[in-house]
């Protein structure tokens, strides 16, 4: 049973004009625990609203989403919370740090809603996320002066402070020079190997993409699984071209038609 499952997945929103703006068409994936996947495409393409479906932040306008085989539309708004918060640990491009808190600070913070030991010992537990992303020394300084990457990196410690199953990364290197980018995601590859979290890495290079194991191309809306191993790139038009990048058998576009909006599910 896979962990992750989406199955033809759109998301749609009514413009003011009453136009319908089709976000995702059709979206079918899955992903399984330990797993890194990829999905790649230019910005305005979809990928951040199908990560906010992933992570329990938006839902389908129609097709199903399943975790852990359980339809997400069975979950209760409280129960959808809980799982967010215990399965799920986000990275984000910008860091979203929270300024005049210590990096120890920042880590903890998302362990104020932890049941229990976890609750008790957060400062503890903080202090070992971050000893084990290398700044077990930047305990008590502030965001303003850590440079982008150790900034990034007290960002994963706080995703990851609570064990999550499923870290959803959102261009987790686009602020960041490509030297440091690559440190960054060799550090998230480390830690999802040794826990056995699931990664999926949303993102337009397709350097940091060719990392996971299985790669997607999303344009307009529409996923594409793609071959990204053994070879530079570059994108022409919408697809990842250059010798060595191939489009998976069975892979071509389907023929997307307007589709009736549905009702959001709560």
């Amino acid at each position: 049973m896979s962990l992750l499952e989406l199955t033809e997945v759109t998301r749609s929103v009514r413009l003011p004009d009453d136009r319908l703006l089709e976000i995702l068409r059709g979206v079918t994936l899955t992903v399984g625990a330990g797993e890194h996947v990829a999905v790649v495409g230019r910005s305005g393409t979809g990928k951040s609203t199908l990560l906010n479906i992933l992570g329990l932040l938006d839902a389908p306008t129609a097709g199903e989403y399943r975790l852990e085989g359980v339809p997400i539309g069975r979950l209760s708004g409280r129960e959808r919370t809980r799982r967010r918060g215990r399965d799920f640990g986000f990275v984000f491009q910008q860091f979203n740090l929270l300024p005049g808190r210590t990096a120890l600070e920042n880590v903890a913070a998302p362990l104020m809603y932890a049941p229990g030991r976890q609750f008790w010992r957060r400062r503890a537990i903080a202090a070992q996320m971050l000893d084990r992303v290398g700044l077990g020394d930047r305990l008590d300084t502030m965001p303003e002066k850590l440079s982008g990457g150790e900034q990034q990196r007290v960002a994963i410690a706080r995703a990851l402070v609570r064990g999550p199953r499923v870290i959803l990364a959102d261009e987790p290197t686009g602020a960041l020079d490509v030297e440091t980018g690559q440190e960054v995601m060799a550090l998230l590859d480390e830690i999802a190997s040794i826990t056995g979290a699931a990664l999926v890495t949303i993102t337009h290079d397709l350097a940091v993409a060719a990392r996971a194991q299985r790669h997607y191309r999303l344009a307009e809306g529409v996923l594409v699984p793609v071959d990204l191993h053994g070879a530079a790139h570059e994108w022409v038009g919408d697809v990842p071209t250059l010798p060595g990048t191939r489009r998976l058998p069975g892979a071509a576009v389907p023929e997307i038609g307007p589709s009736a909006p549905a009702q959001v599910q709560p």
